[in-house]
């Protein structure tokens, strides 16, 4: 499995790109931004895209995902809880300090927990984890031992809840209740900065120490 991560953006969201070698299908996880950067990587692979799928509706995470849409055709994925952020794009680019907001696509598929997307026999799997928003997903893909967590978890941090749709009490409950039992040994590739791994968190995380 083709798996290449691009910090795109002014705040550096990590934008996933996973391909499979044999069916030349990929799903783009978050691509905020840079979209010719992203549009490089697949091109460089063979890669067509099946799903692009938003951990949530924060600008930086689902800024560019009109354009890669137009450019690709491929289905936009994305809870429908973050609605309202999306659609008030405007007042998040307020907070950013950008001139203008990008443009907005429709969302063509609910994404919802338990819900699955298949790229070539590889099952990636819907977590919903509210909490840093109320739509916020996680993606877990057991046959890479990987987690996309949007920014729900990070290395040695967990995702602000100071904004509108933020709850601290809910996404420490996400956390225990959807990420924690997965492998220990499960990379945990998280909306922006380094990996890290379930155990790790577990350990030495001080937003999850009782």
């Amino acid at each position: 499995m083709i798996h290449a991560i691009i910090p795109v953006g002014l705040l550096k969201c990590n934008c996933s790109i996973f391909g499979d070698e044999l069916t030349k299908e990929a799903i783009v996880i978050d691509p905020g931004d840079q979209i010719d950067d992203i549009q490089g990587v697949l091109k460089r692979h063979g890669l067509h895209v099946k799903a692009i799928v938003i951990t949530h509706a924060h600008i930086d995470h689902i800024g560019g995902a009109a354009k890669l849409k137009a450019a690709t055709g491929a289905p936009v994925w994305m809870n429908s809880s973050d609605q309202e952020l999306y659609d008030n794009l405007d007042v998040q680019a307020g907070w950013l300090g950008m001139d203008e907001p990008p443009p907005r696509t429709e969302i063509d598929v609910t994404a919802r927990e338990g819900d699955t997307v298949k790229l070539g026999e590889t099952d990636f799997h819907i977590l919903q984890t509210p909490g840093h928003t109320q739509g916020s997903i996680s993606i877990w893909i057991p046959g890479e031992n990987k987690l996309v967590a949007g920014d729900t978890l990070f290395r040695d941090s967990i995702g602000r809840t100071d904004l509108p749709g933020g709850d601290g009490r809910q996404i420490i409950r996400s956390i225990h209740e959807k990420l924690m039992p997965l492998p220990e040994d499960a990379v945990v590739v998280p909306g922006h900065g380094p990996a890290t791994t379930i155990g790790r968190e577990k350990e030495l995380n001080p937003f999850l120490q009782e």
